[in-house]
């Protein structure tokens, strides 16, 4: 299970401190899939932050119990002066994972060519999110985290993302933040929706959307 118990986050602006969550809550079980819906700006990215332990909560806790990835696609943490190759082994040393079956399964399905072998500074962004996908998925997680809807790539790619995340990999949970209601109600068991730095929970995905929808119409 993920427990988020009363999680705040602020920032420093020069206005002063900027309150992005206030006091956020709710539970994840093994398995469960959530949807978050919001507005650019509500905190849906922020809140992904925290669960992957990329930032730290301002107040509250986050009780983990299952292992998360990192938000799919993120490549904010490879090191731009290393092959893509050398940024492969050093996130099998971190997991504990087999370098090379690793090797094998990004180089399939990332579809680098020799550009693995090539310094992450020369890669497009594309490439790195490619890269980055690849290495989340080749790893064993209980739970992944998509911030919006994935494109990574051409179609054929997305699509084969699609297929992996959520056919081959459909027992993890997952956590999904994206203004695409069709893909929160096809790939989510609920939905929740961020608003002025709050959490609403509701008993159903369309009541959730027609929360978001409602909000959205007052902007």
């Amino acid at each position: 299970m993920i427990l988020v118990k009363n999680v705040s986050k602020q920032y420093s602006t020069r206005q002063g401190y900027k309150t992005v969550l206030n006091n956020i809550n709710f539970s994840l079980c093994k398995g469960e899939k959530i949807g978050i819906l919001g507005r650019n700006g509500a905190g849906k990215s922020t809140l992904i932050r925290l669960l992957s332990e990329i930032e730290k909560p301002t107040t509250g806790s986050i009780i983990r119990n299952m292992s998360i990835s990192w938000p799919l696609a993120f490549s904010g943490a490879f090191q731009g002066s290393l092959t893509g190759m050398d940024n492969l082994r050093f996130i099998c040393r971190i997991y504990g994972c087999n370098i090379e079956k690793t090797k094998e399964y990004v180089e399939h399905f990332a579809e680098l060519g020799s550009y693995l072998y090539e310094p992450i500074k020369k890669y497009s962004s594309g490439m790195k999110a490619r890269l980055a996908f690849a290495l989340s998925l080749s790893i064993e997680f209980d739970c992944y985290l998509i911030d919006e809807v994935i494109a990574v790539g051409d179609s054929k790619f997305t699509e084969k993302c699609k297929t992996e995340l959520f056919e081959n990999k459909k027992d993890r949970a997952l956590i999904l933040v994206s203004h695409n209601m069709n893909a929160i109600k096809n790939y989510c068991d609920k939905a929740m929706v961020l608003d002025a730095g709050c959490l609403y929970q509701f008993d159903t995905i369309e009541q959730a959307y027609i929360y978001h929808n409602n909000q959205q119409k007052i902007t």
